[in-house]
């Protein structure tokens, strides 16, 4: 399985790659290997202070933007763009593991110029933004 996650997460990769590449970040695998919930595969693409971190393991999991030292999960950037929840194509539903990576692309695409190109301090304000909608939104019910 560790095999099947590391091509899944490379061809993954591969549909990613012309987005960040125009924008002049760098591919780079970061780990693969068993886990408690079966084999892994990870990557990231990096410019700079900036990455995006992305895990597979039976499909596209956790997704993290990071600047620096701060960071942030996918949805909860989504949350903070659209202003909702669950309103982004990531991570979407579908039995083919590649599909993971087109919604996110479509998301890059749509949603997320503020990391492949805005400013540093632009997007810190987003991460900073996205944490503090977070951290205000209602968890499980008692």
């Amino acid at each position: 399985m560790t095999i099947k996650a590391e091509s899944i997460l490379e061809r993954g990769s591969n549909i990613l790659e012309p987005r960040f590449v125009r924008h002049g970040f760098v591919y780079k695998k970061i780990g693969a290997g068993p886990s408690s919930g079966g084999h892994y595969a990870a990557g990231e693409f990096r410019k700079g202070t900036r990455r995006i971190e992305f895990h597979f393991r039976y499909s596209l999991g956790m997704v993290t933007y990071h600047l620096g030292a701060q960071s942030m999960f996918h949805q909860d950037y989504m949350r903070s763009i659209l202003g909702r929840e669950n309103a982004s194509h990531y991570p979407g539903f579908s039995s083919d593991p590649l599909d993971g990576f087109h919604h996110l692309l479509q998301d890059l695409e749509e949603h997320c110029g503020e990391f492949l190109s805005g400013s540093d301090e632009s997007f810190s304000n987003r991460i900073q933004d996205a944490q503090a909608k977070q951290s205000s939104s209602p968890g499980i019910p008692d």
